[in-house]
Order: C-alpha cells, then sequence, then structure tokens
C-alpha cells in the first residue's frame, strides 16, 4: 500500500505534467475543432500507449543486463522488472483518472485508512512480496534448477512477487508462495558442478568380498558420465542379518543422476552373476527330526 500511496500522490502532484496535458487538450480542440470529449480520449490512449512502451523498454534493458551479470539473476530480474511495470502502470491509471476530472483527493485520503485495513487483510500477501525480495537477493536457485523445498521436489519454472512455480517429475505444476519458500529449507541439485549417486549393493556371506568390489567397480567403468576425480568409492558398509552391504558412491554431472541410478540398478544383478557373486534373499530352512518310537 505505500507503494500505491507514493505513486498516486506522486501522479497527482506532478503539476508539470498536468500543464503538459492541459496544453495538449487545448491545442487539439482549438486546432483541430477537437470535441472535448475525444480529445480526453485520444490523450488517455496516448498516456496508455506511453507506458505500456515504456515498460517494454525497462523490461528488454533489464533482462539485458541480467544476460551480462552473474549476480544480478534473471529471477532478480524478473522482480525489478515487475516492481517498475507495477509503478508506472499506477502513475499511467492515475493520471488518465486525473484527465478524466475524477478528483484523486478524497482518493488520496482514504489510502491511509484502506492501506491499514488491507495491510491486516493480505498478512500473508505482503509476507510473500518481501520473501520474493529475499529469494531474489539471496538467489538460492535460478530457472531451470532441480530443487527442494521442504518436503517437495521439482525444477523451477518461474517467480514473480508472489510465488515459485516448480514442475515436478512427473509433470505436475507446482505453485508455492514465496513466504512458504524462504521459510522452508532449498536444496539445490543444479548449482552444483557434480553431484554424488548413493547406492548399495547386498551380497551372500558366503560370497568373496572382493570379487564383488571389483566386478561393481568394472561395471562403474563401463559408464562413461561417471567422473574420474573424484574416483567413485566402492567399500563395505555393514552387516545384516543375512547379507553384507556394499556401499557405492559414484560422481556424475547432475544432469545425469538418474541416468546412470537406473541402469546400475538394472545392470548390477547381471554383472555380479557373471562374476560368480548372487544377492542374498529370503529362505526359510525346515530340519525334519525324525524320533524313533
Amino acid at each position: 500500500m505505500l507503494l500505491l500511496e507514493t505513486a498516486a500522490a506522486a501522479a497527482a502532484e506532478d503539476i508539470g505534467l498536468v500543464d503538459v496535458v492541459e496544453d495538449i487538450s487545448t491545442g487539439l480542440e482549438n486546432g483541430f475543432h477537437i470535441p472535448a470529449f475525444v480529445t480526453t480520449i485520444i490523450i488517455a490512449v496516448i498516456i496508455l500507449a506511453v507506458a505500456k512502451i515504456l515498460v517494454a523498454i525497462i523490461r528488454h534493458s533489464i533482462l539485458k543486463v541480467s544476460q551480462k551479470s552473474r549476480k544480478f539473476t534473471f529471477i532478480m530480474a524478473q522482480l525489478v522488472w515487475k516492481l517498475f511495470a507495477t509503478l508506472i502502470w499506477i502513475i499511467a491509471i492515475v493520471a488518465v483518472l486525473g484527465i478524466f476530472g475524477i478528483d484523486l483527493t478524497p482518493v488520496l485520503a482514504g489510502l491511509g485508512i484502506t492501506g491499514v485495513v488491507l495491510g491486516f487483510a493480505l498478512q500473508e500477501s505482503i509476507a510473500s512480496f518481501f520473501s520474493g525480495i529475499m529469494i531474489a537477493v539471496n538467489n538460492p536457485f535460478r530457472v531451470g534448477d532441480w530443487v527442494d523445498i521442504g518436503d517437495i521436489s521439482g525444477t523451477v519454472e518461474s517467480m514473480d512477487l508472489m510465488c515459485v512455480t516448480l514442475s515436478s517429475g512427473d509433470n505436475k505444476k507446482i505453485t508455492l508462495n514465496n513466504k512458504n519458500v524462504w521459510g522452508n529449507t532449498i536444496v539445490n541439485y543444479s548449482y552444483i558442478d557434480r553431484r554424488r549417486i548413493d547406492m548399495t549393493v547386498t551380497v551372500r556371506y558366503t560370497d568373496d568380498l572382493e570379487k564383488a568390489k571389483e566386478a561393481i567397480r568394472s561395471l562403474l567403468g563401463t559408464y562413461p558420465e561417471i567422473l574420474s576425480d573424484p574416483a567413485p568409492v566402492v567399500e563395505v558398509n555393514s552387516y545384516g542379518e543375512s547379507s553384507v552391504t556394499i556401499i557405492v558412491r559414484p560422481w556424475v554431472l547432475p544432469s545425469d543422476y538418474w541416468k546412470v541410478y537406473w541402469r546400475f540398478n538394472a545392470d548390477i544383478l547381471k554383472a555380479l552373476r557373471a562374476n560368480g557373486v548372487d544377492m542374498p534373499f529370503n529362505q526359510l530352512d525346515v530340519h525334519i527330526v525324525q524320533q524313533d518310537q
């Protein structure tokens, strides 16, 4: 509401703008004998057209700057542009109302009381607005990043003054208000240049553990997506009731994470069996004891 009051007051008190509008109006009426109401409509259309052009120019300039700057991100550029666009349209609308002879003094006087009422009614929206500013300034993610926000995961599609839009892995559109985004833990999987895959493989107690580890390393070596630095970790992790657990931790590019994860789980059983190693499964041994009568 402070933005609305400031913009409205600025437009209402801009004597130079009023004088220019009156001069143009008088010139059109006297020079071309155009009726006053037609002149007013023409000037209103001109003001709105100029506002639209100005918004487009500012948007283009801000987005161009964001493309050249690493700190001034696209999300921050969107936020700044929409703030400017809102301010310009408020000034343009107030100016149009002024040339139609609508007295803005009662409106400006009522904005103070209205602002207090709306302040209570729109607490969530105001909190989301300022949370959006914090997100834009701190830049925890970019458009196109895969993130976890609380217990929700998805690709960042867009962000505006009030909300962040994600696209989930199963192509669902998820909209979160900025307050909930900033108030939650944000995990960004795309901002880093590499990501570790954590997987486990279980083998039988009767199997040769070194042979099992070598079979896993050989399988990882066939995947061109796996990075050599740092080298994959393949080590015994724990001993269970009926199996030995081997931890497998290769490093990949973020974009290759799921591709390698699913392929490894599909290939590992065949690779182990080819080396005389197998995975355990639950079984029940029944021993029959025959007693003499």
